[in-house]
């Protein structure tokens, strides 16, 4: 399976994250340890939404979208 996720900061819940994997444990750990580069200012991190594709392809496409101004605002209004 293939994972697209968005989570929130949990000192800081305006930061928001939206990322893809394979394994979203271990995602999460990295992110709350702070080793990812982007996430690391403003751990720890809660999960909010977690959305599973069989596909690759598909799941990378739906997490570009979402990182797009239109899939931005269909997060804020359906998916936050």
């Amino acid at each position: 399976m293939y994972y697209v996720y968005l989570i929130r900061s949990i000192e800081f819940p305006n930061e928001k994250y939206i990322g893809f994997t394979d394994n979203f444990a271990e995602r999460l750990k990295t992110h709350n340890s702070g080793k990812s580069p982007h996430t690391k200012l403003h751990k720890p991190w809660s999960i909010e939404v977690l959305i599973g594709f069989d596909d690759k392809l598909k799941a990378a496409s739906f997490e570009k979208y979402l990182k797009s101004g239109s899939g931005r605002a269909f997060a804020k209004n359906r998916l936050w």
